[in-house]
């Protein structure tokens, strides 16, 4: 019978996601005894704040905790999120309407695409950029469209090529800064321009901004230009800067009337995270600039030393000024493509880096190294790269 059951024809549109693949193929080899070194994934390999885990435990513990919770949210969890906000980009967000409560950024995806995309629809999304903006909208029958973000223009998008689209039937552009694969920083202006370029056309400009702790001083929000509320969504996450990747604990940010729209959505799908957890996520969010600063910055600077080293090694050229828990860069032109270069570290090398064609056509001629290792782990990374002769 089971031969002629036939899966649902969207599948025939995706992939399984590379690194759901590819860690199946790395799991064999250290199976296999071949100790493989992996700098491909961004999941901080660092605890969170012992007050979070001790937040978990205490509550946990309480006979009344383990109910279902609000799919909107505790209180408790949603002031958090607001005066984080509050804190650290200078943002009025109204604790009652205008922030939701995520199971983690993908989540958020999926319900933001259903609240607003009819099949058909089109939606802008960035090359190179988050595979997951491409394959979910795809399932969900829109059209998606890529826009350029290219080296030469410090990987921000270039407005004279948005708009000279047909922009006639696009409902969402998704953008992501800091940029996550390259490290582009976020910038003011890009997000004013943003802003102006939605309103004026119509369209819902949804920000994922999980990276603006990491290797960076500089904490900024497309919710800080005026008028960005009518017009955008924000998304946030715990995962990389409270090293609560497991946790799956996000958050969107909107105005009154799109949260509705996206909870209307997401009732319908999950129910409320487990208490104790969001009574946790809402002390991690209280952290404090000390603990910030050690995890997300001095942390992270000593190991991009290394990541750096490891690119001059392959003979990669990038870009000393870019931020987040990632290093992006140019490989030597003798490659066919970055696949090339990157299972030959593998391989060769027993090194696990990301090839840049996952993120868009725009990142086959790039590598990605995660700085979710120990400087231990790194330096051994190099001494194989550089006994393997790479």
């Amino acid at each position: 019978m089971s031969e002629t059951i036939q899966p649902a024809d969207r599948l025939s549109s995706v992939q399984e996601y590379y690194f759901s693949r590819k860690l199946a193929q790395i799991a064999q080899m250290n199976a296999e005894g071949k100790d493989i070194i992996s700098l491909a994934i961004g999941s901080p390999d660092m605890p969170p704040s012992a007050d979070t885990v001790a937040t978990l435990c205490k509550e946990a513990m309480k006979a009344d905790t383990h109910g279902y919770q609000p799919t909107k949210g505790i209180p408790e969890l949603r002031k958090a999120m607001t005066d984080f906000y509050k804190r650290w980009y200078d943002v009025d967000i109204d604790p009652n309407t205008e922030v939701q409560p995520l199971i983690g950024s993908k989540e958020g995806i999926l319900h933001t695409t259903l609240a607003f995309v009819n099949p058909g629809d089109e939606v802008l999304v960035p090359d190179p950029g988050y595979p997951t903006y491409t394959s979910l909208s795809t399932l969900l029958g829109a059209k998606v469209v890529k826009y350029n973000l290219r080296g030469e223009n410090g990987w921000q998008p270039d407005f004279d090529e948005l708009e000279s689209m047909d922009l006639s039937r696009v409902k969402l552009l998704w953008t992501n800064y800091p940029h996550m694969p390259t490290g582009a920083a976020a910038q003011r202006t890009t997000y004013e321009r943003l802003v102006d370029f939605a309103k004026r056309h119509g369209i819902v400009v949804v920000n994922d901004n999980p990276y603006s702790f990491i290797l960076s001083h500089q904490h900024l929000s497309i919710m800080q230009v005026p008028g960005a509320k009518d017009c955008c969504i924000e998304f946030n996450s715990m995962s990389k800067s409270h090293n609560m990747p497991g946790w799956r604990v996000g958050m969107l940010i909107g105005n009154a009337t799109f949260i509705s729209w996206i909870l209307k959505v997401k009732s319908n799908i999950d129910s409320g995270t487990f208490r104790a957890m969001q009574l946790a996520a809402a002390q991690a969010l209280n952290n404090s600039d000390e603990w910030h600063e050690t995890a997300n910055y001095d942390t992270y600077s000593r190991r991009r030393i290394w990541a750096e080293r490891l690119m001059e090694a392959l003979h990669c050229d990038y870009d000393r000024n870019s931020v987040g828990m990632f290093l992006w860069g140019r490989i030597p032109d003798h490659y066919t493509d970055c696949e090339a270069l990157t299972e030959r570290v593998l391989h060769e090398a027993r090194v696990f880096i990301t090839p840049g064609f996952i993120f868009g056509e725009n990142g086959r001629r790039y590598i990605r190294i995660s700085l979710c290792a120990k400087e231990e782990k790194m330096e051994e990374a190099l001494q194989r790269i550089i006994e393997a002769k790479i």
